[in-house]
C-alpha cells in the first residue's frame, strides 16, 4: 500500500476529511458513495460503482481493481482481438 504523508484526525462524531487532492486523483466527487472495508488493519475506502463501469448495466459478472463488468460487456472484451 502506498504511502501518502497526509495525516488526518478523526473528529468527535467519527468523521474524517479526505484531501481534494486525493479527491482528485481517485475521481470522487461531492455524494460519491464509498465502499468501507477492513484488510487486516488497515481501513480500505472505495468508490462504490454498483453497475457496469462501461455500459451502466446492473448484470454484474465480474469485478476488476473495484469496478464492475456486465455479462454482456464481459463478453464483448473477450471478443477483442488484439493486434
Amino acid at each position: 500500500m502506498k504511502e501518502t504523508g497526509m495525516i488526518r484526525r478523526v473528529d468527535e462524531l467519527g468523521r474524517i476529511v479526505l484531501p481534494i487532492e486525493m479527491r482528485r486523483v481517485l475521481n470522487i466527487n461531492v455524494k460519491d458513495a464509498l465502499d468501507i472495508s477492513r484488510d487486516g488493519d488497515a481501513i480500505v475506502l472505495r468508490k462504490y460503482t454498483p453497475n457496469c463501469i462501461f455500459c451502466g448495466g446492473d448484470k454484474i459478472a465480474a469485478e476488476l481493481n473495484g469496478n464492475n463488468i456486465c455479462v454482456d460487456c464481459l463478453e464483448k472484451l473477450r471478443n477483442i482481438k488484439s493486434e
